[in-house]
């Protein structure tokens, strides 16, 4: 049963031109030239310069029943196309707060594309051919065929009505695997692996030295995979009966292997992301001079022109409804203009508050560029020095970058958390991350250090800290295990 009822609510909303200065205070320097770059091309009334002040209270609080010779002379026409105003001619079939995202384009052949191309110079049968250009529609970005061909047989006899036998396939495949770069349209590691040593074994005479450390190579792999995979080199030894002069030899052939074929092939077609700095940052002695990419402050101001035809109006005067609409037109596009201006002002002011508090939080790191003098910080240190909301002060810190003498910094790097030493100092995670990155730099690749012999090691410095902490710092570095660290 439907009801009528009157309720009473206390709603926060933003508005949208709140939202809009959020998404420029995120936006990084790139983004925002192509944002004014938009914003000029779309508003006639905001060109680049110098500042132009325009009462638009004056403008809101004019008569228009009082007489203007002045606007009897003024030709809308020059201004304005047609007599339906260009606002009322968009269409926008979204709201305001839906980010409008542009996919880059990269240019070059794609890594299947270079495949299909050096098949069509191999000499093989049509059906071969045709069925290999099937299985590299199936190769993922690595190079790999990850699905069975048993699948890919049920899918052409299901989806094509093409009923083909497994054995073509395989000798398609063998096709495949002939294709450079070596390696392609493997179904795993080991075979991806086997095929590059087999590549290189036939590029190489029989009389070639490097030609029993191949040899050894592929034996690893065929017979003896796990025990290489897991790094047990003693094991090798002793099943191979080598001494580990030529253990070292063999691996140093595996070592010289892609594991990814695929990415060598699709290197043209990558899409480059270039940084540039927010930010710059110099210092000289105990001086720390900072601020903000001139590309960050464009010189914006209100068209003249539509000052002029404010000014104007703003003499009194009757006009008829088409007159009228043109004004109004005029002054929503200085309304939006003046708006714009403001909020780039603000998006300037706020990035070098949130930036400047910044440095003197982490003042010790700036002067001396080492990552040690780096002191704890979060959101809300930063949030509460300068007053303002900790979404801010994120979404400042977000895709920004600055330009230090220790090279160009992402303003995320400078976050990081705490824990305490052994004399209640409290550390930044950066510096107990630095120590244990040196630490494994340091060690004995033969018999790397164990997380919880690392762990013992902090705790000797004063860093109170426990073994899966260390394990977590370690994954956080991208290091592995001390294992898959062993080297001869």
């Amino acid at each position: 049963m439907l009801k009528q009822s009157l309720q009473q609510k206390l709603l926060q909303k933003l508005s949208p031109q709140q939202i809009q200065l959020m998404k420029l205070l995120q936006v990084p320097t790139l983004e925002l030239e192509a944002r004014i770059k938009q914003e000029l091309e779309a508003n006639p009334a905001l060109e680049e310069g110098g500042e132009v002040e325009v009462d638009l209270d004056e403008f809101d609080n004019q008569d228009s029943d009082e007489g203007n010779e002045a606007l009897e002379e003024f030709d809308f026409d020059d201004y304005l196309d047609d007599e339906t105003p260009d606002y009322q001619l968009g269409i926008r079939n979204h709201g305001a707060d839906v980010e409008e995202k542009t996919v880059p384009l990269g240019s070059g052949s794609t890594f299947r594309e270079l495949l299909v191309d050096q098949l069509a110079l191999m000499d093989t049968t049509a059906e071969s051919r045709a069925l290999a250009e099937h299985l590299i529609g199936h190769l993922d970005d690595d190079g790999y065929l990850r699905r069975d061909l048993d699948s890919i047989v049920n899918d052409l006899a299901f989806t094509q009505g093409i009923d083909v036998p497994r054995a073509s396939l395989e000798t398609a495949l063998e096709v495949v695997h002939l294709l450079d770069p070596a390696g392609v349209g493997a179904r795993d590691l080991k075979e991806c692996l086997l095929l590059q040593v087999h590549r290189k074994q036939a590029d190489k005479d029989e009389a070639d030295p490097r030609q029993r450390s191949l040899a050894l190579a592929e034996s690893m792999l065929r017979d003896h995979y796990d025990a290489f995979v897991k790094k047990h080199y003693d094991k090798l030894q002793t099943s191979l009966n080598i001494d580990e002069a030529t253990l070292k030899a063999g691996l140093d052939e595996l070592t010289r292997l892609n594991p990814k074929p695929g990415n060598a092939g699709s290197e043209s077609a990558r899409t480059i992301q270039h940084v540039i700095p927010d930010f710059l940052l110099a210092v000289e002695g105990e001086d720390i001079a900072l601020q903000l990419n001139g590309r960050n402050a464009p010189d914006l101001r209100i068209s003249r022109t539509y000052k002029e035809m404010m000014d104007t109006y703003s003499q009194g005067g009757k006009q008829d409804k088409a007159t009228k609409e043109a004004l109004t037109f005029v002054k929503q596009k200085v309304d939006a203009a003046k708006w714009f201006v403001d909020a780039i002002a603000q998006r300037q002011r706020t990035l070098m508050k949130t930036m400047r508090a910044i440095v003197d939080h982490q003042r010790a790191y700036f002067l001396s560029g080492d990552e040690v003098d780096l002191k704890p910080m979060i959101l809300k240190d930063i949030a509460e020095r300068i007053g303002m909301d900790i979404s801010t002060v994120s979404r400042v810190a977000n895709s920004k970058y600055v330009q230090t003498p220790y090279g160009t910094l992402s303003l995320k790097w400078f976050f990081s958390e705490g824990l305490t030493t052994d004399s209640g100092e409290e550390v930044s995670s950066r510096e107990v991350k630095k120590i244990l990155q040196d630490a494994i730099a340091e060690e004995d690749k033969r018999k790397p250090l164990s997380d919880e012999k690392l762990g013992v090691l902090l705790n000797a410095k004063g860093y109170n800290i426990a073994r899966r902490t260390v394990a977590k710092y370690r994954e956080q570095l991208g290091i592995p295990v001390a294992r898959l660290r062993k080297e001869l």
